[in-house]
C-alpha cells in the first residue's frame, strides 16, 4: 500500500517539474471568423449524488449550491427516493398501502430552492412492497432490489407520487424534470429473473402509470450499466407501444472493453467513454425512434486505484478530452458525483479517498471542482480544430475561449513531459487581450497543503479553510497576443482555459 502523502508529494514534484526536455512546440492555427456549430454544455447540466436522504444534510445542500453557482449544474440524480428511510411507502395493519411524501417534499424543495431540478431515478423497492425481502443489495444502506410483490400496488404508488408532485409543484415545473426507471437493472441492482424481461415489465408499468397522471411527464430507461440493453429496450417499447421520452445508460472510462464493447480488442481508457456513448448513439439512430435524446446518467474518469485519479488534477485534461470527443453524441452527461457526501461503502473516513465528487468531505474543493468551473466558461459555439488537446469555442459576444490540456495516464505520469503550444490566431486583433486560468499541480490543488499538514483524517475547520484558500484560483493571468500568437506551456496533466477578446479584425 502506498503512503498517500508520499504519492501526492511525488506527483506534485513530477507534474510541476521544469520544462526541460519537453516535446517540440505544437503549432495550432485558430481562425476566429470560421463557422462553428452549436455547443451546448452537455457535460455540466446534470450531476449524480449518492442517495435521496443525503439531500437533507446541510453540507450536501451547501455543496449543491457551490456546484450550481460555479459550474452551471441544473439537475441532480440520486438513488433510492423510495427507500424506507425516506418513508414513502408503508402498509397498515390490514395491509392497505399508506403513502407519506413529507421527506420527498423536503428533498425536492431543497433542490429547487438552490436552482437545481431533480433527475428522478425511480428506485429502490420499499420493503413492504418487495416480492423478495431478502433481495438486499450490499451497499451500506441496504436497499431492496426485487420486483414488486403486486404490480397493482406499484402502479398506484407511481400514480400517487406523480400526482403529488404535480399538485405540489405544478405540471409546468414537473414537465421539466426527468423520470428514469431504476438503476442498472442488468447487474446486481435488480433481482428480477430473467433480468431483462422482468425489468421491461417494471418499466412498462412505471411509464404507463406516470403518463396516466400527465402525458407531459418525461420517462425513460433502461438506465443500464456499461452501455447494455439499449437495442433490446427500444425494440420492446416500440413493439409494446410503451411511452419513452429518452434513453439512458451508464459507462465509466475504466469499465472493461469486454463489458462495454463485447470485444478483447484494446481501447485506451481515455477513449472508452465516448466510444461507448457513440455505440449507443448509433443504436438509437438505427432504431424505430432515432430522434430520442441520449442521457448518459453516470460516468467519471478512470480511478487508477491507489493513485487516486479522481482526487487529482488529472481530472481536468481527462474531462476536457471527453467533452471534446463526446460532442454531438449525447444530450446530457451526468458526472458521478457532484460531491463526496456519499455513503455507498459506509461513512467516509478521510477527505481524500479517491471519491467520485468535486468537493471532498468538509467542503474541501478538489481540483475537479475547479476543472468544471473553468470549462463552464467555454462558449456556446464550437469551431473545428484538428488538435486532439485543444478545444476552440466562441461566445455570443465573439470572445474566443480555448481549452488546452496535456493528458498523461496516471500510471505513466513519470514518463510524461510538459508540452509547449503556439496558438496562432487569425481574424482578430494581432494584439488582442488574453486571460489565462489553469488547474494543475500548482493551481486549484488542495493536495499539496493537505500533504504538508500530515494528511489528517479529520481536518479542522481552520485546516479546511487553509486548503480552500491555497487552492482557490488566482486572478487570471493577463497577456496580449504578439502578432496574433500566444505561447502556452502545460505541465503534465495541466489544463488551461484561455479567453481572447474579440476585437475582430
Amino acid at each position: 500500500m502506498r503512503k498517500p502523502c508520499l504519492v501526492i508529494l511525488a506527483a506534485v514534484a513530477i507534474a510541476a517539474g521544469a520544462l526541460n526536455g519537453q516535446n517540440a512546440t505544437q503549432e495550432i492555427a485558430v481562425d476566429a471568423r470560421a463557422s462553428g456549430h452549436p455547443f451546448p454544455h452537455f457535460w455540466e447540466e446534470t450531476f449524480g449524488s449518492g442517495r435521496a436522504i443525503l439531500a437533507l444534510r446541510e453540507n450536501y445542500r451547501r455543496d449543491l449550491k457551490e456546484v450550481h453557482d460555479s459550474v452551471g449544474m441544473r439537475y441532480v440524480r440520486f438513488h433510492a427516493i423510495l427507500h424506507d428511510e425516506v418513508g414513502v411507502y408503508d402498509e397498515d395493519e390490514a395491509g392497505k398501502p399508506v403513502y407519506n411524501f413529507t421527506y420527498v417534499d423536503q428533498i425536492y424543495d431543497g433542490l429547487l430552492d438552490r436552482g437545481v431540478r431533480p433527475f428522478v431515478e425511480i428506485s429502490f423497492m420499499p420493503y413492504k412492497l418487495a416480492s423478495d425481502p431478502k433481495a438486499i443489495h450490499p451497499f451500506w444502506y441496504k436497499q431492496n432490489v426485487s420486483p414488486p410483490k403486486d404490480y397493482a400496488r406499484w402502479d398506484a404508488l407511481m400514480k400517487a407520487l406523480a400526482q403529488h408532485l404535480v399538485d405540489r409543484y405544478g405540471i409546468d415545473e414537473v414537465a421539466q424534470w426527468y423520470f428514469e426507471v431504476w438503476n442498472e437493472p442488468n447487474i446486481d441492482f435488480w433481482a428480477g429473473e430473467p433480468k431483462q424481461s422482468t425489468y421491461f415489465e417494471l418499466y412498462d408499468h412505471t411509464a404507463r402509470a406516470l403518463k396516466a397522471v400527465d402525458s407531459r411527464i418525461r420517462v425513460g430507461g433502461p438506465s443500464s450499466s456499461s452501455a447494455h440493453w439499449v437495442p433490446e429496450f427500444l425494440k420492446h417499447v416500440t413493439e409494446q407501444h410503451v411511452p419513452v421520452d429518452f434513453v439512458s445508460s451508464h459507462g465509466y472510462a475504466d469499465d472493461t472493453v469486454e463489458d462495454l464493447f463485447d470485444t478483447s480488442d484494446p481501447v485506451p481508457m481515455k477513449d472508452r467513454l465516448c466510444k461507448a456513448i457513440g455505440k449507443v448513439h448509433g443504436q438509437i439512430a438505427s432504431s424505430a425512434s432515432p430522434t430520442l435524446p441520449l442521457m448518459w446518467t453516470e460516468w467519471n474518469v478512470p480511478s487508477y486505484g491507489d493513485l487516486g485519479a479522481r482526487d487529482n488534477w488529472y481530472v481536468g485534461p481527462a474531462l476536457a478530452r471527453d467533452i471534446s470527443q463526446c460532442d454531438g453524441l449525447v444530450n446530457m452527461m451526468s458526472f458521478w458525483t457532484f460531491d463526496d457526501v456519499f455513503e455507498e461503502g459506509g461513512v467516509k473516513r478521510k477527505p481524500f479517498d479517491n471519491g467520485f465528487g468535486l468537493i471532498a468531505p468538509g467542503m474541501i474543493k478538489k481540483p475537479s471542482f475547479y476543472d468544471f468551473a473553468l470549462l463552464h466558461k467555454l462558449g456556446q459555439e464550437r469551431i473545428a480544430n484538428p488538435a486532439e488537446n485543444v478545444l476552440v469555442t466562441r461566445r455570443k459576444d465573439g470572445t474566443l475561449v480555448v481549452a488546452a490540456w496535456n493528458l498523461v495516464d496516471m500510471d505513466r505520469v513519470a514518463e510524461g513531459k510538459p508540452i509547449a503550444l503556439r496558438l496562432r490566431f487569425a481574424g482578430m486583433s494581432p494584439n488582442a487581450k488574453v486571460a489565462i486560468e489553469r488547474v494543475d499541480a500548482m493551481h486549484g490543488n488542495p493536495l499539496r497543503v493537505y500533504a504538508s499538514m500530515g494528511s489528517p483524517a479529520y481536518p479542522t475547520q481552520k485546516q479546511v479553510a487553509e486548503m480552500n484558500a491555497a487552492s482557490a484560483l488566482p486572478v487570471p493571468e493577463k497577456a496580449t497576443l504578439k502578432d496574433g500568437v500566444l505561447e502556452l506551456s502545460l505541465p503534465v496533466n495541466g489544463l488551461a482555459v484561455v479567453e481572447i477578446q474579440s476585437n475582430s479584425k
